[in-house]
Formats: C-alpha cells, sequence, structure tokens
C-alpha cells in the first residue's frame, strides 16, 4: 500500500478509537519503567513459541534466527513505548505483517502474541508503578489502545498480502484454464488442416474433387479456429455499448436465421402486437442471443423445441429463450455463466460468460431456470426504449 495513504488509514483508526497526544505521552513515560522488564518478556515469549509446533515450524533458522528475532522484537517494543507514531512506524508496522504472511505464520498466532505481550507489558506496569492508580488506569488503557492500533495495521497487512495473492493464484489458475481451453480447441482443427495440407502435398495424381474438398476442409477449420480466438478477444475486450431503440423481433428473427436450430427442433417466436422497443446495442446483443439459441440447439441433440417468448415487464422488455434440452443440475446451474466454466465435451465455457457481460454492459439482468432432464430457459430483461415524444428522450 502506497506510505501516504497507509498513513491515512492509520490516522483514521486513530480517530476511531479516540486516540490523541495524551495518549502519545502516556506511553511514553512508561518507556523507562518497562525497560528492566523487556528481557524478560523477550524470552517469555520465545518460549512459550516453543510450545506450540504450529508457531514453532516458521522458525527454520535454529538459535541464530531466533537471536536475531529476538532483538528484533525488543526494538518493536521499544518503538512501541517511543510516543512517535509517524507514517515511518506505521510502515514498520506495516511490514510485519508482510513478513509474517512471507514466512507462513498464520494470523491467529499473531493476535494471541500480541495478547501474550500485552498482559506481560500491563503485569509490568502494576507490579513497577509508584504513581496514583487512576493514572495507572488511564495509562493502561492509552497502551491498550496502541497495541489495538497496531493489530489492526499488522492485520490489514495480513489481508492485503493474503489477497493479492490470492488474487495472483486465481490470474494463474484462470491462465492454466485458458491455455488448456485454448490448446484443446485449437489442436484438433489444426491437426484437420495439417492431414489435408499432407494429402495435398504428397497425393499422387488427386483428383480435382479431393482437392477442392481438402481445401474446404482447411478453411472449415481455419475458420473454427478463429472463432476460438474471436470468443476469447469478445470477452476480454469487449466495447462500450451503443444504446439505442431496438425491434426486438426483427432482431430475434435474425438470430435464428443466422444460426438455424436445425430440422429436428421446432421453434416457436411469441411476440405482442404493440411491444416497446427495447434499449441497447443491437450487434452486441445480437451476439448474446445468438449465444442463447446455439446453447439451447446443443442441449437437444435428439432434436426438441425451442420456444421464443417477447414481453413487456414495466419499464423493461423481456426475452425468453427456452428448450426441451438436457436441463442442469444445480451445481452446473451455478457455474453455467462462469468463464471457462462448461458442460459440453467441446468449447472454452465462454459463450455464456459472454452472453451476461454484454447483458450486463447493456444495463440488462439474465436469468436461468432449469432442471436436470427438463430443459432449460434464459431470461434477459432490457429497458425499454422511451416512446417519441417521451420528455425523457
Amino acid at each position: 500500500m502506497n506510505a501516504d495513504r497507509l498513513y491515512e488509514r492509520y490516522s483514521e483508526l486513530q480517530s476511531y478509537v479516540g486516540w490523541s497526544n495524551e495518549d502519545a505521552c502516556r506511553v511514553a513515560a512508561t518507556a523507562p519503567v518497562l525497560e528492566p522488564y523487556l528481557h524478560a518478556l523477550i524470552e517469555d515469549f520465545y518460549a512459550e513459541i516453543e510450545r506450540h509446533p504450529n508457531a514453532r515450524q516458521v522458525i527454520t533458522g535454529g538459535t541464530e534466527q531466533i537471536a536475531r528475532l529476538k532483538g528484533t522484537l525488543t526494538q518493536w517494543i521499544r518503538d512501541l513505548l517511543s510516543g512517535t507514531y509517524d507514517a515511518s512506524y506505521v510502515a514498520r508496522r506495516w511490514k510485519v505483517g508482510l513478513r509474517h504472511v512471507e514466512i507462513g505464520l498464520e494470523q491467529v498466532y499473531t493476535n494471541v502474541a500480541l495478547s501474550r505481550l500485552r498482559t506481560g507489558l500491563v503485569r509490568a506496569l502494576h507490579e513497577s508503578w509508584r504513581g496514583a492508580a487512576g493514572e495507572l488506569k488511564e495509562t493502561v488503557r492509552s497502551l491498550d489502545k496502541l497495541l489495538d492500533l497496531d493489530l489492526a495495521i499488522i492485520e490489514d497487512a495480513y489481508q492485503a498480502e493474503y489477497a493479492a495473492r490470492l488474487q495472483r493464484n486465481e490470474r494463474l489458475a484462470t491462465l492454466g484454464q485458458v491455455a488448456g481451453g485454448v490448446a484443446h480447441e485449437l489442436r484438433n482443427p489444426l491437426n484437420v488442416v495439417k492431414t489435408s495440407v499432407y494429402y495435398l502435398l504428397n497425393a499422387r495424381n488427386p483428383t480435382e474433387d479431393k482437392k477442392a474438398g481438402h481445401l474446404r476442409r482447411i478453411e472449415r477449420n481455419v475458420e473454427l479456429a478463429d472463432g476460438v480466438i474471436t470468443a476469447l478477444s469478445n470477452f476480454a475486450r469487449l466495447p462500450l455499448p451503443e444504446m439505442r431503440p431496438i425491434d426486438l423481433e426483427s432482431m430475434v428473427r435474425e438470430v435464428l436465421e443466422l444460426n438455424p436450430p436445425g430440422d429436428r427442433i421446432e421453434v416457436t417466436l411469441e411476440s405482442p402486437p404493440g411491444l416497446p422497443r427495447a434499449l441497447g446495442d443491437a450487434s452486441q446483443l445480437r451476439i448474446a442471443l445468438g449465444n442463447l439459441v446455439r446453447n439451447a440447439r446443443d442441449s437437444m441433440a435428439q432434436g426438441g423445441r425451442l420456444d421464443i417468448g417477447l414481453s413487456p415487464e414495466g419499464d423493461r422488455v423481456a426475452i425468453s429463450v427456452t428448450d426441451s434440452g438436457t436441463g442442469m443440475d444445480e451445481l452446473e446451474l451455478a457455474r453455467i455463466m462462469e468463464p471457462l466454466y462448461t458442460t459440453k465435451a467441446r468449447g472454452l465455457g465462454l459463450g455464456l460468460a459472454i452472453t451476461r457481460s454484454i447483458v450486463e454492459k447493456n444495463q440488462g439482468t439474465i436469468q436461468v431456470e432449469s432442471r436436470s432432464g427438463r430443459g432449460s430457459r434464459f431470461t434477459v430483461r432490457l429497458f425499454a426504449a422511451p416512446v417519441e415524444g417521451d420528455p425523457e428522450l
């Protein structure tokens, strides 16, 4: 985290717990009183670690490392009691949290270790205090505030580092999934191209029909490979939509023409008279609806029924795509729109993820209902376009 932002955050936390200059002065006044107790506190701290294997396992450098850590902890306590809590102090505390993450120390052990130090410091104050009881109470309260602030900033560092690691791991996992999916999707068409090229180069006196057939195979599979790359590109760089009124019935008919469900699938389209136009980017929504139609078609390999319904819903217009296909169980339903998740033997698992992204960018929503063996229904809801003469136009 940026040093200025870190100190700003710490100052906010100070304000939250009611930290004041009086608190800083009270804590600083304990430094000479507590100094004689530091050696015993440090020894107790590391003796306790020895009794807990989960905490002890992160110390891998033997007695030399423990000696260095004892010196570091001594300085940490002296900094705590210094009375100076500037940006440099906060940065050092933040690094403690990062270092604990690096060595693999679970956060719970940081919490209980600080609790043990707190108990030792407060006990030492009680043993050595020569002032008024009321002032001791205020001093302990100030020390508690400071230790709570230290713990908060260390925990914040833990969380930030864990979040960063999780994000890095997720990116690597996603990269691995993408690489595996792309390799799978490209290998087949490339193998077809390779075999056709081999035939064209090595066949003796092939007929013109044979040559033309292999050239068509090459063309088809190059287009298939290009489609995989286009799908990835569309998902990664979907442009901002150009929001305009759309005649949904015309768009649906165009999508069905471009993505024919096939002779074995019965298609119905229901659109009421006077259906409002929807507001969105027609070119993007055609892609989204095409994905839904193809998804429905693929779920009905043995044939079935595809029903597309258009209906007004208040200030929205709904498009429902219902198939009588294989449907999905609860686990599949929960993940079906995740990038790279697919229930098909082939496919990158980007179609429905792209669809959801398009719909959301067009200020719409998408809902899916499905039961295994009972088919699926996807419903897209878009804002209705203002009618002519509407003051919003």
